[in-house]
């Protein structure tokens, strides 16, 4: 079959969209803390025939601009938060084939938890889910739940490494055929195809057994996003769809051959792995009617949402800055967090010392500047011209408000993409893993690898 798009809607279980300013557009529903608003976007995307729904998160709301919430609550710039599992398992009820994901935190949580929690999810809905692998961002995220700061940004890896080991052993330990359900034996499942874990490593310890047996599709989908250095070679050990954010088609090439490069080198299928690049469209049926809706878009972000979310980000408080002031070569060297912010600021604003302003034009962060605006056509091509240079697999989706960016998505471009042979006119399966094209993976399938990809 000719190879075609991997389509994932980008979602925030918050008061607006990753766009900190979508909820000011006039057409934004206002219930984004009701089901009937997550449900509505679920029915779009699916029949828009989306891969997956997925949703980023935080463990905090935005309050590193300033050492204060205020300014987030004001503006509504993420001010809400919910719990992203249980809003799935409400698109789960309206949906049948659609992809179900959620970010969960290797620094925050424990290895058990998290493999208990999405192996629920991947069973309630028939093998249709997928975990978003993070090591989370800041010290607010730190100070929530019970930590004095945020760890170091390679230490952060080095334990999310074990704790892949942990979860991946954990969902191993149920052998396919356990369950036997012989009423008339009065056996329930066989003990020879379920087994302890007994991990003691160095972050983690956790015995088992593990309470949660295999899913139709063996176990939930990896996603990871890492943009850093040491974070594509966590993507390359454990990724199965990556979450990517090039502004150009050069920059996703260079991504894309690194991360295919390192799973290729720990003994991986890099065709097994699917990158997708961020992408916010602005769509209409002419390309007349996508400008005149870019032009009310535009109007809306604030100075404050770019510097708050990049304080945010980089957990440095950006409030302590003249807008013009230079940043410091040992500030610089300090942020912590999402560091691929920085590093893209130095490179495109060719400054070794770059300025907040500097930071807010060249980030893109609350901004709207790399949107694609245009009709069924212009979208289309662009998104053409990255997938056919093998620089992505497939698109992340951001919406810059909901549900009508969606919507305008799957009624206008979604139709050229098929027309054009790119993209799924059905979903080829019931599994996530069906209709990624993706294999059922046999017990242990991950260890392959394991030797060859520890840092």
């Amino acid at each position: 079959m000719t190879r075609q798009m991997v389509m994932i809607a980008f979602l925030q279980a918050q008061n607006c969209t990753n766009l900190p300013c979508s909820w000011r557009h006039p057409q934004s529903r206002d219930d984004a803390h009701s089901a009937e608003y997550y449900q509505e976007i679920a029915r779009v995307l699916e029949a828009g025939k989306f891969h997956i729904a997925f949703f980023d998160d935080r463990l905090a709301m935005p309050d590193r601009y300033g050492n204060d919430h205020a300014s987030t609550i004001e503006y509504g710039i993420r001010a809400t938060k919910l719990d992203p599992l249980i809003v799935l398992m409400t698109m789960s009820a309206v949906t049948n084939r659609l992809g179900l994901a959620s970010t969960c935190s290797t620094t925050y949580y424990e290895p058990f938890d998290v493999a208990r929690r999405f192996a629920t999810l991947d069973l309630m809905t028939n093998g249709r889910a997928a975990w978003n692998v993070v090591t989370s961002v800041n010290d607010g995220e730190a100070l929530n739940m019970g930590r004095e700061e945020h760890l170091a940004h390679d230490l952060r890896y080095d334990r999310a490494d074990e704790f892949m080991e942990v979860v991946l052993g954990h969902w191993d330990t149920w052998d396919d055929g356990a369950i036997i359900v012989d009423k008339k034996a009065g056996r329930y499942a066989d003990p020879d195809k379920v087994k302890r874990l007994d991990h003691r490593g160095k972050f983690f310890t956790s015995r088992g057994p593990f309470t949660v047996p295999r899913s139709p599709q063996g176990h939930p989908v990896i996603i990871q996003a890492g943009a850093s250095g040491r974070g594509r070679r966590f993507a390359g050990r454990w990724g199965e769809v990556i979450f990517a954010a090039a502004r150009s088609t050069e920059l996703a090439k260079e991504g894309y051959q690194a991360i295919k490069g390192e799973a290729a080198r720990l003994g991986r299928d890099p065709d097994q792995i699917a990158i997708c690049n961020i992408l916010t469209p602005v769509a209409g049926a002419s390309r007349a009617e996508a400008e005149d809706k870019m032009a009310t878009i535009s109007k809306l972000p604030l100075e404050i949402d770019a510097l708050s979310l990049l304080a945010e980000a980089l957990n440095f408080d950006f409030a302590t800055k003249g807008i013009d002031e230079p940043f410091t070569t040992e500030e610089l060297k300090g942020m912590q967090g999402m560091i691929g912010i920085r590093d893209v600021v130095l490179r495109r604003s060719g400054k070794a010392n770059p300025s907040a302003r500097d930071f807010i034009t060249y980030s893109g962060r609350g901004q709207v500047e790399s949107a694609i605006v245009g009709g069924p056509k212009e979208i289309a091509d662009a998104m053409e011209d990255m997938f056919a240079s093998r620089a992505c697999d497939g698109f992340v989706v951001a919406a810059t408000h909901v549900p009508g960016a969606y919507a305008d998505f799957v009624a206008h471009v979604v139709p050229e993409l098929q027309r054009r042979g790119l993209y799924q006119k059905d979903y080829t399966g019931v599994t996530l893993r069906e209709n990624l094209g993706l294999p059922r993976p046999p017990v242990g399938a991950w260890k392959a690898s394991q030797a060859a990809g520890k840092p």
